[in-house]
């Protein structure tokens, strides 16, 4: 059964037809969200060995049909891998039954060798002869003259997310979506799973005020969608004006109470500071303490399960710990970063040992672990540039715990917002 680019991968997939619908694309959503009967294409290509296909796999298995005549330009990184560990622009490269001509690297580079706030450039692959052209901080016009240039048809987007409103790939798909609308360009999204589930939406939703490339529009802090529901929303609801001609390949096998290690995937840290899914995990929430003057573990091999600073003692765990939060335990942790804050200095703090991933909240941890850390710690201070509000998206998190409120309080300020965000977000789910 072929893939059109007007139809479905395989029968029966109401769902995917009426989200595609939805966001006035006049497009139909690839696959079911169920086990996919048949191999991957091509010998050593992971067949047989996951019960999950990526969106990527499901391309190849219809032998790129969705992309026949068309010049085609991919935007991924080190994440854009096949089961077997093969990048998928070396898997495409040499295929006559795909015209690769460009390859469009977002943050930390095509290849992955920058680092945070950082890109490779434009420069020619040597692996493939490809041109590389830079995406990082490039959006709406600028961006759509760099498509315009490349020579491309149509964008294919292919990046292993890790589920929170400010880990910058989303917004990558984002402002590559807007400019190929504006370049006049189509775009496909294949998608990938969200490694910590698709269950739920947690967290404050973003004030429009706050827009930043952490953060461009209106969803919560930890989005439980996967990218190509992500980039439905976007269609539908904030590129309704001009939207992009918008196909998504979606996976087989995926459920949204999989966790990355139920997938049979392999892990590509997705940027430097995200080695495990373990990672990503807590990431949605201890990641605001990038807008403190504590560690948020960058330099260790345990980054964001790790938080501290020079003077904080066993007394913030202990706090931590009396609160007795869900699914997760805090112990008293030393260590010495080797880059970033404090660099070669040994701190104290906490390192967050989640016990059982079911029931534990990322957001609402981050939040008790910020209001016990100023309890506890009289050098606690934000950010001089507020980055806090960029990263919650609003300034409430911030004064309201300056102010002394607790954890139920300051999680209570965004219920109202976050119900309302849920709603919109269901009329995009793709998956059971």
């Amino acid at each position: 059964m072929s893939l059109s680019r007007r139809g479905l991968l395989a029968a029966g997939s109401a769902v995917g037809a009426l989200a595609a619908t939805a966001a006035g694309t006049g497009t139909a959503a690839a696959g079911t969200g169920t086990a996919a009967a048949g191999p991957v294409a091509g010998k050593g290509h992971g067949a047989g060995r996951n019960r999950l296909l990526t969106g990527f796999d499901r391309l190849a298995a219809d032998g790129y049909a969705l992309l026949k005549g068309q010049k085609v330009g991919v935007v991924t990184n080190p994440t854009g891998i096949t089961s077997d560990v093969r990048h998928i622009v070396d898997v495409m490269h040499p295929d006559e039954r795909v015209d690769l001509v460009a390859v469009f690297g977002p943050e930390h580079g095509f290849r992955g060798t920058a680092q945070a706030g950082g890109s490779e450039g434009r420069y020619d692959d040597p692996a493939t002869g490809l041109p590389v052209y830079d995406t990082y901080l490039k959006s709406g016009q600028p961006l759509a003259d760099v498509f315009t240039a490349s020579g491309v048809d149509t964008i294919v987007f292919d990046i292993q997310d890790a589920g929170a409103r400010f880990y910058t790939y989303i917004w990558t798909l984002y402002d590559c979506m807007e400019a190929a609308a504006l370049a006049g360009k189509g775009f496909v999204v294949l998608d990938r799973p969200n490694p910590v589930t698709g269950r739920a939406a947690l967290g404050p939703v973003l004030d429009p005020a706050f827009s930043t490339f952490v953060g461009r529009r209106e969803i919560s802090q930890a989005h439980g969608m996967t990218v190509t529901e992500l980039a439905l929303l976007f269609n539908a609801e904030f590129l309704a004006e001009r939207p992009v001609e918008l196909d998504i390949v979606k996976m087989s096998g995926w459920r949204r109470s999989d966790f990355f290690d139920e997938t049979g995937l392999p892990w590509v840290p997705p940027s430097p500071n995200m080695p495990t899914p373990d990672t990503a995990l807590v990431y949605s929430g201890t990641c605001l303490f990038e807008g403190t003057n504590l560690s948020e573990g960058r330099g260790t091999t345990r980054p964001f399960e790790l938080l501290g600073a020079e003077g904080i003692d066993h007394r913030w765990a202990a706090a931590a710990n009396a609160l007795d939060l869900p699914g997760v335990a805090f112990r008293e942790a030393y260590f010495a970063p080797t880059f970033s804050k404090f660099q070669g200095k040994t701190v104290g703090g906490v390192q967050l040992h989640v016990q059982d991933r079911e029931v534990f909240d990322p957001v609402r941890t981050g939040i008790a672990l910020l209001v016990t850390a100023k309890q506890t710690w009289s050098g606690f201070a934000w950010r001089s540039d507020n980055w806090i509000d960029k990263l919650t998206g609003n300034t409430r998190v911030r004064t309201m715990i300056d102010a002394g409120a607790d954890t139920d309080e300051v999680v209570g300020a965004w219920a109202a917002d976050l119900a309302a965000f849920r709603a919109v977000r269901k009329r995009y789910l793709q998956y059971r």
